[in-house]
């Protein structure tokens, strides 16, 4: 719990055996945290059983897609406040208090894998990769710049925290199911006038197997690809699309947990 509010931990899975019961293990050591979901996006080894024996609530996603796991467990999570991390270990779970302090002034606070001081050896945020996410970032910031001037420098860190009540105005609003969802959620905070912020974030050498999205360069580009294409979207959408009114926090339905 921080500040009277319940925490979640919300960590998307897809074949993580190797890394999900060190990453469990690793941020329950965080006092802050009442539970941890892992989402079971499709997975073909022991991954689920792992996440349970290591003290974590398990739930199903047969969607597949990182923003489709996402979504089904910040649906699922009972928190107040929601903390997004992977399953590979990249992230450090010191850095949770630093997001939850910073919820104190805003919606939604972003992870930044982009301060070179804080992108340990070994990392996966090589130059294409590190500038790919900059630009794509100022794109984001350039398209937004009125009314919000928000200010970012990373649309792929999945390290992140925003309210309940954020998660419920812009559930509506989320439709990319793979990589995209993640600038696809800061599009949607601002659409909903809600203040979004990016602090620096540890970030690690995966502790085992490859990224889904980014190891390779073919991987990057339809990755990028697909974030760019989201941004676009958005932007037009909210200048000249339909309003979409946001389900309100009480009365929104949650998808039930698939035996």
């Amino acid at each position: 719990m921080y500040r009277d509010r319940t925490v979640s931990l919300v960590v998307p899975a897809y074949n993580e055996e190797a890394t999900i019961g060190a990453v469990v293990d690793e941020f329950r050591t965080v006092p802050h945290i009442d539970e941890i979901v892992v989402v079971d996006n499709n997975c073909s080894d022991r991954t689920a059983e792992i996440a349970r024996a290591a003290g974590a609530r398990v739930v199903q996603e047969s969607r597949p897609g990182y923003g489709a796991a996402l979504l089904r467990g910040m649906s699922e999570a009972k928190g107040d406040l929601l903390v997004l991390t992977e399953a590979d270990g990249s992230f450090a779970a010191r850095d949770v208090e630093k997001l939850l302090i910073y919820l104190d002034d805003a919606g939604m606070v972003m992870g930044t894998r982009t301060t070179r001081q804080m992108v340990e050896q070994g990392a996966n945020m090589r130059f294409l990769l590190r500038w790919g996410n900059v630009f794509m970032a100022k794109l984001l910031q350039l398209l937004w710049l009125r009314p919000d001037e928000p200010r970012f420098t990373d649309v792929g860190c999945t390290f992140r925290a925003l309210t309940r009540d954020t998660f419920e105005a812009i559930r509506p609003r989320l439709t990319q199911t793979g990589p995209a969802f993640s600038p696809e959620m800061m599009c949607a905070a601002l659409i909903e006038r809600r203040r979004v912020i990016e602090i620096p974030v540890t970030y690690r050498q995966r502790a085992g197997g490859e990224s889904k999205h980014s190891d390779s360069f073919r991987r990057q580009a339809r990755t990028a690809w697909s974030m760019f294409k989201a941004i676009v979207r958005k932007r037009l959408g909210s200048l000249f699309g339909p309003r979409i009114k946001a389900n309100s926090p009480r009365t929104a339905p949650r998808p039930q947990p698939e035996q």
